[in-house]
């Protein structure tokens, strides 16, 4: 059987993420991303008309490899799914861990271009808080959403400077962070973010 070719989507976000770890996200343009994806600027034009819609485009693909994974044990506490699925969702990152350190560098210099991508991150959470078993919908739900952005943010924080084999630190930042973050999921959803009846 012949292997899927990929689509043009992916190959310009395979060759932004590859400029991305060459150069600073700031120096990276369209044009360029074009040009290493061996697209006209009309294709790039037809499917991401700005930088922006390159990282969307590249959130929707890890958001995918995420949802594509087993659900966490429904019997386990809900900060332990959570653990689970951010820490999936780096797993995703790693490849590119350049990419990611110059994006976000780029992104922290540049709060206009980061709120633009702020809606976006708040769909991938609430994707991600529905992997985990829990309900993003609703107001409680896009409450829950900003407050997983958050740990998300400080996650990837320090996954942009982690180099260990194990990424240790990320994993203390994640878990450091989710345990801040339980208090308000309790007073929003009662046991929402609490051990089920009879866990330890």
């Amino acid at each position: 059987m012949a292997a899927k070719r990929a689509s043009p989507r992916e190959h310009l976000v395979d060759a932004a993420l590859a400029l991305a770890a060459e150069r600073p996200w700031a120096g990276v343009t369209l044009a360029d991303v074009a040009a290493k994806a061996g697209l006209s600027l009309a294709a790039l034009y037809e499917h991401a008309p700005t930088k922006a819609h390159l990282l969307r485009l590249w959130a929707r693909r890890i958001d995918a490899a995420v949802l594509a994974g087993p659900q966490p044990d429904p019997a386990e506490p809900a900060r332990d799914r959570l653990f689970e699925v951010l820490m999936r969702r780096i797993d995703a990152l790693r490849p590119n861990r350049k990419a990611v350190a110059s994006i976000v560098e780029g992104l922290t210099a540049d709060p206009v271009q980061a709120l633009c991508g702020w809606p976006g991150l708040l769909r991938s959470m609430a994707w991600m808080l529905e992997a985990a078993g829990l309900d993003a919908a609703g107001l409680k739900g896009a409450f829950r959403a900003r407050g997983l952005a958050l740990v998300w943010l400080a996650t990837l924080r320090t996954f942009v400077s982690d180099e260990s084999e194990d990424l240790g630190p990320t994993m203390a930042t994640l878990d450091k962070s989710l345990k801040r973050a339980e208090p308000f999921g309790r007073a929003l959803d009662g046991q929402a973010y609490a051990a089920p009846q009879g866990a330890g």
